[in-house]
């Protein structure tokens, strides 16, 4: 039975306790940009903003939901910028800063409790 435990057991534990490691690790590398607007900003223009500054390196604009069925979808954009630089989040906030309507940006990673 200790054979059995020390052959099979063991490496099976080892196993799913490193899988469960890079996962936590991968999620803990999470990075977002959290874009908010002035009151009285149109979706139209939340979309051309995420639009516009979506496509600079190591930015990637968030999937936005159905519009129709949730309102509130672009309350605030989200950009994911977990390999962008220094540089490459001053070029995303000299972007949005060219747009009257964003009110702030928020840089935000996955152990922030908020």
């Amino acid at each position: 039975m200790r054979v059995l435990l020390r052959v099979v057991v063991l490496p099976v534990l080892l196993t799913v306790t490193v899988a469960g490691c890079a996962r936590f690790d991968a999620a803990l590398g999470q990075q977002q940009a959290i874009v908010s607007f002035k009151t009285g900003t149109s979706n139209s223009e939340k979309l051309e903003i995420r639009a516009a500054c979506g496509s600079l390196p190591n930015v990637k604009k968030t999937p936005v939901g159905n519009l129709q069925k949730e309102p509130y979808a672009l309350s605030q954009l989200i950009y994911q910028v977990n390999n962008a630089s220094p540089a490459d989040i001053a070029r995303l906030e000299v972007c949005l800063s060219r747009f009257k309507s964003v009110a702030g940006v928020t840089m935000q990673d996955s152990s922030d409790d908020s």
